[in-house]
């Protein structure tokens, strides 16, 4: 259902860093902009940070229907082996 609208594994592992960017973000300026004091800075790093596990499993399943293809039928591994030895040079 995530691939139908358009979304890819990269897309949903950069939401993953950017949500722990934003939580340092949100902590931040929580803390200078609120007079509420660390406390609630916290609650909003802490609360936008636990959005980074979710996108990066998500990625992580996104990645393996990818590679495994939407019917989640698993490649010959006689294909595996001659794309892997295509791409990946062998001393």
């Amino acid at each position: 259902m995530i691939r139908k609208i358009g979304m890819s594994s990269d897309v949903l592992y950069a939401m993953g860093f950017g949500s722990i960017v934003m939580s340092v973000v949100s902590w931040t300026l929580s803390q200078k902009m609120e007079a509420a004091g660390t406390d609630r800075a916290d609650r909003w790093g802490i609360f936008v940070g636990e959005w980074a596990p979710a996108f990066f499993a998500l990625g992580t399943a996104m990645r393996l229907q990818e590679q495994w293809g939407p019917s989640g039928e698993r490649e010959d591994l006689s294909e595996m082996r001659g794309r892997s030895r295509e791409t990946i040079p062998v001393g």
